[in-house]
């Protein structure tokens, strides 16, 4: 083995969030490890990002190509083909997408912005990119309109006039429409924005436009003058015209539909008021809510479809928006959860010139997609199958796992199959374009939520899917019903009591534990039975601050009565009890957990409650901290006056101690310490419990209101809430293993590492019986061992090292059946029968050493074990601080990742601390991304980018690589349906739609060159994207040394000279696409 080499730990010199190199302290030739992880295995870039759109603004959809774009108010663009076919783009500019429009078939669409520009996204690449975009600097767009199979695209603005836009070549034609000129003399004022365009389905030489005031021009192309006017005094929302081409209807902002012939000219032949009252004598009816929207969909056999948004009555207050599907004398009012963005009909034909025969609706809410089925009564919606229901309540926290027990994910789905609603059509999802990748990762990942409503959900994320597999609902355990007294008090007007703040997850054994905001913690198991739970089982716990409560060790004050104070062998109290102490507001939990049984279907079962208890009428204070081990039986947990251990096997508490006594002397043999308050127990009992049920009043609120929006405060806990505004030092890591407990112990034992918020790591030995029925009877022992290290700022995370380098995983419990169906003494054969399975560090030669990995919030040092010296420490950030950091397993080794507030990301090796990457990724802009960032093995992270939305990311070279290959393709070779035949008499008399050559009528040559003051053409990058991605894998030198070299953190994706000849190529591809064009004008632009 070679010697570790100092150079190396040298070339982070110039980190940027790095004042000194990682330093070597102590012997260095006994830690001869070689270190397998170099720079060039790192490389950061998003990978997919999952959820529903955030503030979605419009939608568009391709009935060929069956695949759904969805435009954002922050300028993103979503597009979701078949379930896990899904691509996420964004528009520089950040500006709203007013409108989509898909070239049919063509793999392309248009998007137009707030900011008054237009481009044109190329979908024949698995990165879409912009080909083009135009911006316009004189007027404001308010409407688009693309026909279908044609390459003129007609753009309506704020001043009334329409010009319009060759999407090939992005140019615009000279032909412009003007307001005045399609309105004439017809009305004296300004017609107002315009808000519709579109051709006669039956004559693309007729063009119809919508003005806001309420007037309709039918335009000849040809003559370049209006045939025809209609008006009417109502402002105008949306025009929908009847296939045949002879008919429209208008949507108008009191709540009326009005339907004109085209040759009909002053009064609409039909005027509806779909929810308003009609008056018996004769009157117009009440005016309602403006329709937003209408569409008129034919059928061969029956009658037509008319849908519509909004025109609700104006009387239907707190009335929950609606959806309205008229289909002949039957209306059907459909409420939605949110309100509605927009809606559209899906037909059987792309031409709108024959009979539609709508089948779908697909809704866009303001936070939700619905998608009905038209064809079965009572309009059903589909199941979807997208993972959109992240938002479903707000995520409080959030854990990744990569790399789990293949038979975890089957087991979960296989549970959470059973919660499914029923009632949803029968049919296949309507939207199912594209094809998925042909990825080659193949471990399996896991993505657990947390939630304000207390519900915890699992997803499987594997590859680069996200699917929801199971969902538990953690409120069950508590009663909801509070009584008409709490509520008129304001200490109940917390909205989120149940609010998951904190989760432990052991994958292996499948034990979960949660830490809610209202100071209480859940111990589940995992059984595949349903089981009925007659007394939920509850342990209260007091956790007392108090920095003058320093007494004799005798006890000597003299203790209240305290019910449940008895040695923790005995049982508990016969009753709950409600001694004398309850007078002063202590001994009362936040919550009340359920007295009646608890039917538990199969999935996560509650095992144990553990609940704070108020103190001294004082709350208790947040869990800040939390980890199980299934091997031991113990969950710790800890907040801003101690911590506890909770064994959850024989289900009591097997320490309290305050922060301070955890320093006590070295002396390890000393008795037991207890924990600090006034009323001290004459007992010998370690801590003050209440086991029965919770005291019967309810009336006290969550400890803090819930932090989820609160403004990045500069917090010093690991779950990113402030703590005390005094220096508490507050419990905010742990980490159980089997190492040495003591300065040079020759022999494992197990361990609690326990975190500080001042910096401190502690350890406490484990004495724990033996495994079978003596551990379901002993106690299990916890002594302090006194102090392993001091590191500035709050520890974030620790981790175990072998004498190799290798990552030592805790020791852990194999999965079994919980409720297993035979009476108790077959249960308990059962239990006796089960191994325990022992963490790989007890084969160890004894005179071997370990390592122990710190990371605090500037800096992280790596000590040798069980020698207890620091041999490497490193400080990471001297004027930021680290908000997530975590040891994780990479393909070719062990490192350390970490997240920083200024928003860089940095890995570093171990145990050496090379700095191996940092890449400035992305401005701490809210407390979201510093609450929901998690790193996990193989190179995977991911944070909640927006309240709806998870982005996941790789830090990886090798996913980097294979990120192509593993992205869906959105577009695929479909042929478009043949067109409707006409007939014989309908070709020769119905208008000439063959006959338009809209070439003639807007190419330069007829109608000029349009103003170049009006807009600018910007060519896009034209597939460079595309290009970035696949040549991302292709890394050189300048990447290696990107460490090194960089004095400010580079921009994502540094490329090297293969690269930037494959950006060349790409870039000339874009620039002569329009000469090919020419050259070959009987192929479509699409086709290079």
């Amino acid at each position: 083995m070679k010697k570790f080499n100092i150079r190396k730990v040298l070339d982070g010199l110039k980190e940027v969030s790095s004042s000194t190199p990682s330093v070597q302290v102590g012997p260095q030739e006994n830690h001869l490890i070689q270190e397998t992880l170099q720079s060039d295995h790192f490389q950061l870039c998003k990978t997919v990002r999952h959820g529903f759109p955030y503030q979605p603004s419009s939608m568009a959809f391709d009935p060929v190509q069956k695949i759904l774009a969805i435009g954002t108010q922050s300028g993103a663009l979503r597009l979701f083909g078949r379930p896990g076919v899904e691509c996420y783009c964004q528009h520089e500019s950040g500006a709203a997408v007013i409108q989509l429009q898909f070239l049919i078939n063509e793999g392309a669409l248009v998007s137009a912005l707030a900011d008054d520009s237009v481009h044109l996204w190329n979908l024949r690449q698995k990165r879409p990119a912009i080909l083009h975009s135009l911006k316009f600097s004189k007027e404001r767009i308010t409407f688009c309109h693309l026909p279908f199979q044609s390459k003129w695209l007609y753009i309506g603005t704020e001043r009334g006039n329409i010009h319009i836009v060759n999407v090939e070549s992005f140019m615009l034609s000279g032909y412009v429409i003007m307001w005045n000129k399609a309105i004439e003399l017809s009305t004296k004022a300004h017609p107002g924005p315009v808000v519709h365009i579109s051709d006669n389905p039956m004559d693309e030489g007729k063009l119809i436009i919508g003005f806001e005031s309420g007037i309709v021009v039918l335009w000849d192309l040809k003559s370049k003058k209006a045939d025809y006017r209609y008006t009417y005094d109502e402002a105008i929302h949306s025009v929908a015209w009847h296939h045949e081409g002879k008919q429209f209807i208008c949507s108008h902002s009191d709540g009326t539909l009005t339907i004109w012939n085209i040759r009909g000219q002053g009064k609409p032949i039909q005027t509806i008021t779909p929810h308003g009252k009609q008056p018996k004598d004769g009157k117009k009816p009440e005016p309602c809510k403006p329709i937003l929207k209408v569409e008129y969909k034919t059928t061969r056999i029956g009658e037509p479809f008319m849908i519509l948004s909004g025109g609700l009555s104006y009387d239907t207050v707190g009335r929950r928006p609606c959806l309205t599907v008229m289909h002949g004398k039957s209306t059907a009012v459909l409420e939605m959860d949110y309100p509605i963005v927009d809606f559209l009909t899906l037909c059987e034909t792309p031409y709108p010139n024959d009979f539609q025969e709508p089948y779908a609706v697909v809704v866009l809410l303001e936070k939700d997609l619905v998608v009905i089925d038209l064809a079965q009564n009572g309009y059903p919606i589909f199941e979807n199958p997208y993972p959109l229901t992240i938002h479903e309540s707000p995520v409080t926290c959030c854990e990744y796992f990569a790399d789990c027990p293949v038979d975890l994910i089957p087991a979960l789905y296989s549970v959470g199959s059973r919660q499914k609603r029923q009632g949803y059509s029968k049919k296949e999802w309507p939207i199912s374009g594209g094809n998925w990748g042909q990825g080659t990762q193949s471990y399996p990942e896991i993505i657990i939520t947390g939630h304000a409503d207390g519900t915890v959900k699992f997803w499987d994320a594997s590859a680069i899917m996200l699917q929801v597999l199971y969902k538990l609902k953690t409120a069950k355990v508590f009663d909801r019903n509070r009584s008409k007294e709490d509520k008129g008090s304001t200490e109940t007007s917390d909205e989120d009591p149940f609010a998951i703040q904190i989760m432990a997850w052991c994958p292996e054994s499948r034990m979960l534990c949660v830490a809610g905001v209202s100071a209480n913690i859940i111990i589940y198991r995992f059984s595949k039975l349903e089981v009925t739970t007659e007394v939920v089982q509850l342990l209260e716990v007091r956790m007392q601050y108090e920095l003058n409560d320093i007494e004799s060790p005798d006890g000597g004050e003299q203790a209240l009565p305290t019910p449940g104070a008895s040695p923790q062998t005995s049982g508990p109290p016969s009753h709950p009890s409600t001694s004398s102490n309850n007078s002063d507001g202590g001994n009362m939990p936040c919550l009340k957990v359920r007295s009646t049984p608890l039917k538990q279907s199969a999935g996560y079962q509650v095992d144990l409650v553990v609940q704070l208890v108020w103190v001294s009428g004082e709350p208790p204070q947040q869990i800040t901290s939390l980890a199980l081990n299934s091997s031991y039986g113990l969950v710790v947990f800890g907040n801003s006056n101690g911590l506890a251990v909770v064994d959850y096997v024989q289900k009591t508490v097997v320490l309290n101690l305050g922060t301070v006594e955890l320093y006590g002397s070295n002396d390890p043999y000393q008795r037991q310490p207890r924990s600090p308050r006034k009323t001290r127990q004459p007992s010998g009992g370690l801590c003050d419990i209440n086991e029965g049920s919770a005291t019967s009043e309810d009336r006290c609120k969550s400890p803090t209101s819930d932090h989820r929006d609160n403004s990045f405060s500069r917090s010093r806990s690991s779950s990113v809430t402030s703590i005390d505004k005094e220096a508490r030092e507050a419990i905010s890591s742990f980490h159980f293993s089997d190492t040495f407990a003591r300065k040079g112990d020759s022999t494992l034992t197990p361990c609690l590492y326990v975190g500080t918020t001042l910096g401190t790591v502690l350890a406490l030995a484990l004495t724990l019986p033996p495994a079978g029925e003596q551990r379901q009877l002993q106690p299990v022992i916890l002594s302090p061992t006194g102090m392993l290290v001091r590191l500035k700022g709050s520890i974030m995370r620790m981790a175990l090292l072998d004498s190799t380098g290798s990552m030592l995983p805790p020791a852990f419990e194999p999965w079994f059946e919980p409720n297993v169906t035979a009476d108790g003494e077959e249960r308990e054969k059962v239990r006796k029968r089960r191994p325990v399975s022992v963490s790989p560090s007890t084969s160890q030669d004894l005179n071997e050493s370990q390592y122990a990995v710190v990371c605090s919030e500037k800096q992280a040092k790596v000590m040798s074990l069980p020698s207890q010296t620091c041999i490497y420490k490193h400080s990471i950030t001297e004027a930021s601080f680290i908000l997530r950091a975590d040891v994780v397993q990479m393909s070719q080794g062990v490192c350390l990742a970490c997240f920083c507030a200024n928003g860089h990301i940095m890995t570093l090796s171990v145990p050496g601390l090379r700095p191996l990457m940092d890449v400035n990724y992305l401005p701490l802009t809210d407390m979201r991304i510093a609450r929901t960032f998690c790193f996990t093995n193989l190179g995977q992270a991911m944070y909640l980018c927006s309240p709806t939305e998870v982005q996941r990311i790789t830090y990886s070279q090798d996913t980097c690589e294979n990120l192509q290959e593993m992205l869906g393709e959105l577009f695929t070779p479909v042929e478009t349906p043949e067109a409707p035949n006409r007939g014989f008499f309908k070709g020769l008399f119905g208008g000439g739609a063959q006959s338009l050559d809209r070439e003639e009528l807007f190419g330069e040559i007829s109608s000029g060159k349009a103003s170049r003051s009006l807009a600018q053409h910007i060519p896009g990058p034209g597939g460079l994207e595309g290009m970035k991605g696949a040549a991302s894998g292709v890394v050189g030198d300048l990447a290696r040394a990107r460490i090194a070299l960089d004095e400010r953190g580079q921009k994502l994706g540094e490329l090297d000279e293969r690269t930037a000849a494959m950006m060349a190529s790409a870039d000339s591809f874009s620039k002569h696409a329009h000469e090919m064009m020419l050259k070959c004008k009987d192929k479509k632009w699409y086709q290079f």
